[in-house]
């Protein structure tokens, strides 16, 4: 491979990487675009993908989480007035970090995560089970896509 395409290669990782960060804000994005038409390629073992799609998603997942934490120094529960904050609250409260597992969830995972570190989640607890929900999404995107049959 030539020094231009190991660039290249670099490039792409890294955008893949904050393609996954960002999707797990609250900024919007869709790093599952990124993650296949990176898989599609064929240029990178699907173990690299897959590590880097998942500690980007993890780690912005980790910031909702670490922007919660922050939400509940100023903000106590009767301060939240919206339904859907009251509805992630209460479901972190009543199922504990494993819920973390659905953090990938479009619309609700961003929620949970703030909620959890809101309520004081053990960050290395939110960690795991963040980690676990998205790695398991990508992997499972990945297993759906068509392998080649050159």
């Amino acid at each position: 491979m030539s020094a231009t395409g190991m660039i290249g290669d670099e490039y792409s990782l890294v955008g893949l990487f904050l393609s996954a960060f960002l999707s797990s804000t609250v900024l919007p994005g869709s790093s599952e675009v990124v993650f296949v038409f990176l898989a599609s390629q064929g240029h990178f073992p699907a173990w690299s993908l897959l590590a880097t799609a998942t500690a980007g998603n993890t780690l912005g997942g980790m910031s909702s989480w670490a922007l919660g934490w922050l939400i509940g120094w100023w903000y106590p529960f009767h301060g939240l007035t919206q339904p859907a904050q009251h509805l992630a609250v209460e479901r972190v409260r009543k199922w504990g970090s494993p819920v973390l597992l659905l953090s990938w969830v479009p619309f609700i995972g961003d929620p949970l995560c703030i909620a959890a570190g809101w309520l004081r989640v053990g960050w290395v607890r939110a960690l795991v089970c963040i980690g676990i929900g998205k790695g398991c999404r990508y992997a499972v995107l990945f297993a759906l896509l068509p392998t080649s049959g050159g």
